[in-house]
């Protein structure tokens, strides 16, 4: 499968095959392995080869995907927007119908988040290249700041969380 990884220091693309797809890979070998593809530096760096090797789950902030990566069946899809690293990332977040933030048992258990219709764009350059994708996950623990019409404290733990108005989430 084609994938992109983003990080902090930029955007390493090519072909990613572990066994049970990526966010298996992510989250019970703690990184992924990337083949022929490349490495495109944030700094203005020149684009270089990239050979066989593996990027760590820490270090990922939002792997971009073309696949449907197992989405939920029967989810009501949230706009969001955030921001992480760099980058700011708007898509929709999938949740299970009647969800209730405050009420809900169930917590995401792994570090990984999925979203779809992802755009994601340099936040220091807005006027970029917008990148579009089908599919991401994102790394919860290394989202700043969400925007979103929930409450997504316990999604993303440590993030400042407002509403699509701006105003603090409840």
């Amino acid at each position: 499968m084609k994938v992109e990884a983003y990080t902090a220091s930029g955007v390493a693309t090519g072909d990613a095959s572990p066994p049970g797809g990526p966010r298996d890979g992510l989250e019970s070998d703690g990184a992924l392995v990337i083949d022929g593809g490349a490495w495109y530096p944030l700094d203005g760096g020149t684009p270089r080869a990239l050979g066989p090797g593996a990027v760590s789950a820490d270090d990922i902030l939002v792997l971009s995907m073309p696949e449907d990566p197992d989405v939920p069946i029967h989810s009501t899809w949230h706009p969001i927007l955030l921001e992480t690293g760099p980058f700011t990332v708007t898509g929709e977040l999938p949740t299970q119908p009647g969800f209730d933030p405050g009420r809900a048992l169930t917590r995401p258990g792994g570090t990984f988040v999925m979203l779809r219709d992802i755009h994601v764009v340099l936040r220091d350059r807005p006027n970029s290249s917008v990148i579009d994708r089908a599919f991401a996950l994102v790394n919860r623990f290394a989202i700043d700041r969400v925007e979103a019409d929930i409450t997504l404290s316990f999604f993303f733990p440590g993030a400042i969380l407002e509403t699509p108005e701006g105003r603090p989430a409840a």
